[in-house]
């Protein structure tokens, strides 16, 4: 479908954006998708590693209902895996812990969770909530754990961090307690198995087992847009170039970049400039860093059992680490994918990921195998890794982080999400320029499904009720 005029514009083609691309598509409008990397996915990335596939982004669904991801799988008879998140316990001086010690630990990490499920009616940052509840929660019920302080702290520290890895944040103070996210109904950690979340993508634009794709829908990769000029005269069209110097236009356009790349190009990238108010919210919105480290193995070394690695820096251990080591204390643990065999993910974030991922690839892995050889300890012996890969979703000039989450430093300003998400309109008040992308949903942002949500919200704004 070669043209330069089209219905609508859509701008990055990860979930939101593939979404929407989908919905106007088979609704019988001519879509342009543009998309700045060489593959379609966005911060959604399966890879062939190891004996299998690995998720460099997004590794699960995270609910059941109602979420279209979810029934797009089972619609299509996708054979997903449950995983359970149930942590083995390793400890930094190489003692195995025994049952009574693991089950310990996963009582206060599920009681964690508990705990951030219930937030307080005020604004307070989430470490400090979390751990209030949590020895309130000793003193009740396991009033000698508080005669060892340090098991304490490495119990908190290891609930900062697993906190850091599921909101993208640098620590659980910078999280309000009170934010405003939601979980779905049903398992929360839903894996796609051997076929990889790239399927989904497939599926929802028809070219899933070597499907035609979609007809309405023109699709060009490697194509970075440098400037949306957009019309207050009802009978103007938006223009959008490219930084081959193409030039589109169309009645509207779907921005569906993450916020992280909004603050880093909005001064430049619309013509005329953005109203004060959605200014406000790019430049407020916080976007953190989830990272992760995939190493690949001959043969899986560790028990069939060990889905999820959990480790505990003792003080003294931690203490004992030199400065320029002083990240690896912030891998809060490693688990094996569902779709590799022979592979597992260790988990970094904050600004400790942002300088991992710029760290030279054969000190990161040289680290992680004595990190590894550490928590295992003597006993076992961990051969050389076979592969290593990571991501790097801050320093990618197209993602610029991993998601968004909700900081106590805007806990003020509860608008953010609803004016990020609101349409730039022309004087008729008809919508030009859209915004989709996880960071627009006020309950599920961070997630997959949240930015398929928001994705299919802005493709229906533009289509007529009778299509709804």
């Amino acid at each position: 479908m070669a043209r330069s005029q089209y219905d609508t514009i859509i701008i990055g083609l990860g979930a939101a954006g593939v979404t929407a691309a989908a919905t106007l598509g088979k609704a019988g409008k001519q879509v342009l998708g543009l998309e700045a990397e060489g593959r379609i996915g966005g911060r959604v990335n399966t890879v062939p590693f190891g004996d299998g596939v690995v998720e460099l982004g997004a590794e699960w669904i995270h609910g059941e209902h109602p979420s279209l991801v979810y029934d797009t799988a089972v619609q299509n008879n996708i054979q997903l895996a449950f995983q359970d998140l149930a942590f083995n316990i390793f400890r930094s001086d190489g003692q195995v812990p025994n049952e009574e010690f693991q089950l310990l630990c996963n009582e206060v990490i599920a009681q964690g969770f508990i705990f951030m499920a219930n937030p307080p009616e005020e604004s307070i940052p989430a470490g400090q909530f979390v751990t209030a509840k949590l020895m309130q929660y000793f003193k009740d019920n396991n009033p000698k754990i508080l005669e060892d302080q340090d098991l304490v702290e490495q119990l908190l520290e290891f609930l900062n961090l697993l906190t850091n890895n599921y909101c993208a944040c640098n620590d659980w103070n910078d999280l309000d307690a009170r934010d405003k996210f939601t979980h779905l109904d049903g398992h929360q950690h839903i894996s796609w198995y051997k076929q990889g979340y790239k399927t989904f993508f497939d599926i929802m634009l028809n070219t899933y087992r070597d499907g035609p794709g979609l007809s309405n829908l023109n699709v060009k990769l490697n194509t970075e847009v440098t400037q949306i000029a957009w019309p207050e005269d009802p009978n103007g069209t938006v223009k959008v170039i490219t930084k081959d110097g193409a030039v589109y236009t169309a009645d509207s356009v779907i921005i569906t970049v993450s916020v992280g790349v909004l603050k880093e190009s909005y001064k430049t990238l619309f013509t005329p400039k953005l109203p004060a108010k959605k200014i406000a919210a790019i430049e407020n919105l916080a976007i953190g860093v989830m990272d992760k480290i995939v190493l690949s193995f001959e043969t899986a070394w560790w028990p069939k059992n060990a889905t999820f690695f959990g480790f505990l820096w003792q003080g003294e251990d931690r203490r004992r680490i030199g400065r320029e080591d002083y990240w690896i204390t912030r891998i809060f643990g490693a688990s094996s994918p569902m779709g590799s065999d022979n592979v597992l993910t260790l988990w970094t974030s904050g600004e400790t990921a942002k300088m991992v991922e710029l760290l030279p690839e054969d000190l990161v892995r040289r680290k992680c195998m004595q990190l590894l050889q550490m928590f295992m300890g003597g006993k076992t012996i961990i051969p050389e890794p076979t592969g290593f890969i990571r991501s790097t979703w801050h320093s990618n000039p197209y993602t610029r982080g991993s998601y968004s989450y909700d900081s106590i430093h805007v806990a003020s300003l509860p608008w953010l999400r609803s004016e990020l998400a609101a349409p730039l309109t022309d004087r008729s008040g008809k919508p030009r320029v859209l915004f989709a992308g996880e960071a627009t949903d006020e309950t599920h942002f961070s997630t997959v499904h949240g930015a398929c949500d928001t994705g299919y919200r802005e493709s229906m704004r533009l289509l007529p009720a009778s299509k709804m």
